[in-house]
């Protein structure tokens, strides 16, 4: 057995054990559950970890891996102005409105990270977005609890997971207004924490790479998704002394709104001056003096669809369920936001 610091028992992960053990979290999720194909050798390593860590599987989920329940938590990382997020509020509405329908109940758990979830009796946790409570998800697992990611495509754990094709969706978004005539394309991104920002920002680079347009590092600006971060980015980019873009691609609608107003205030015109795409397909990008074109990203689905997976199971834990990776299509919506370049300032 691999032999590592020691532990203060309070602190001691599904992690730590596996680690120790020298095996994979999945093993030790099924030696805590009594699985019958864990194989002996590996069933003692783990067994020695555990009683040499003090490792203590907490109370609620060792009764959540054998029991059944119809109450369904929804994990979303605290962050400031959650309850004014267009994807938050989407994806409570669209999970609350399945749960009803299935006869679930629904509990919401906003989380730091630092602190345990407290889920007892929960039949089934969503979790969305993985940032910084990665921990919390692999503990679940290890635990036997019926879990899900929404938001993440998880490719290194054993866990089902829905997304959105973000990378995809950003291609399409620029390739657009390349077909346009626009060649100086700026990208504001949104907290690259995050994997939806992430792959939006790879997305942007690979349709400048294949349409063979030099990728600028001063035509970028990274923000946290808020709107204050946005007017900063907003101004620079409208101010840019020289070989100003002629064109942006937004990682939210919100933020797309908010350079809109900035480029009124600065007397530029949408999309005379600046066309503008952004992401989200938020309704309120409908009722500005330009629409929005935006990438409309389909989040009731993900969200029912997490719902459908989660019931499943819950219900049929027992049977073994094929893990499933899924990533949704977007959409391009075409509205007034953006027109071909003139000529005469490419």
């Amino acid at each position: 057995m691999v032999r590592v610091k020691k532990y203060s028992s309070g602190n001691v992960s599904i992690n730590d054990v596996a680690r120790l053990a020298g095996v994979s979290i999945t093993t030790v999720s099924r030696v805590i559950n009594k699985f019958p194909t864990v194989k002996e050798k590996n069933r003692i390593l783990v067994q020695e970890a555990v009683k040499e860590l003090k490792f203590q599987p907490s109370i609620f989920a060792q009764r959540l891996a054998t029991g059944k329940s119809n109450v369904v938590a929804l994990v979303i990382p605290r962050y400031e102005g959650i309850f004014y997020s267009f994807y938050a509020l989407e994806l409570i509405r669209g999970i609350g409105t399945l749960c009803e329908a299935l006869k679930l109940d629904l509990l919401l758990h906003l989380t730091d990270s630092k602190t345990p979830l407290n889920l007892k009796g929960i039949g089934g946790i969503i979790f969305a977005d993985i940032i910084g409570n990665r921990s919390q998800l692999e503990e679940a697992l290890a635990c036997g609890i019926p879990s899900i990611v929404v938001n993440d495509y998880v490719e290194d754990l054993e866990v089902s997971c829905i997304a959105i094709d973000n990378i995809r969706g950003a291609q399409d978004a620029v390739n657009y207004l390349i077909g346009l005539g626009h060649r100086k394309i700026a990208h504001i991104t949104g907290d690259l924490i995050t994997q939806a920002a992430a792959w939006r920002f790879e997305g942007y680079k690979r349709a400048l790479k294949k349409n063979n347009i030099e990728f600028r590092q001063d035509y970028v600006f990274k923000t946290d998704y808020s709107r204050g971060q946005a007017r900063s980015a907003a101004e620079k980019l409208i101010k840019m002394p020289q070989a100003a873009p002629t064109a942006v691609f937004v990682a939210s609608d919100s933020m797309a709104l908010e350079v809109m107003t900035v480029a009124r205030e600065l007397g530029r015109k949408i999309p005379g001056d600046l066309s503008i795409v952004g992401f989200d397909d938020n309704p309120s990008g409908l009722y500005g003096p330009v629409s929005l074109t935006t990438v409309r990203q389909p989040l009731i689905r993900m969200a029912e669809e997490s719902v459908k997976e989660l019931n499943l199971l819950i219900s049929r834990k027992e049977k073994g369920i094929k893990v499933k990776k899924i990533l949704l299509p977007t959409e391009l919506v075409i509205r007034e936001s953006c027109q071909p370049l003139d000529s005469g300032k490419a």
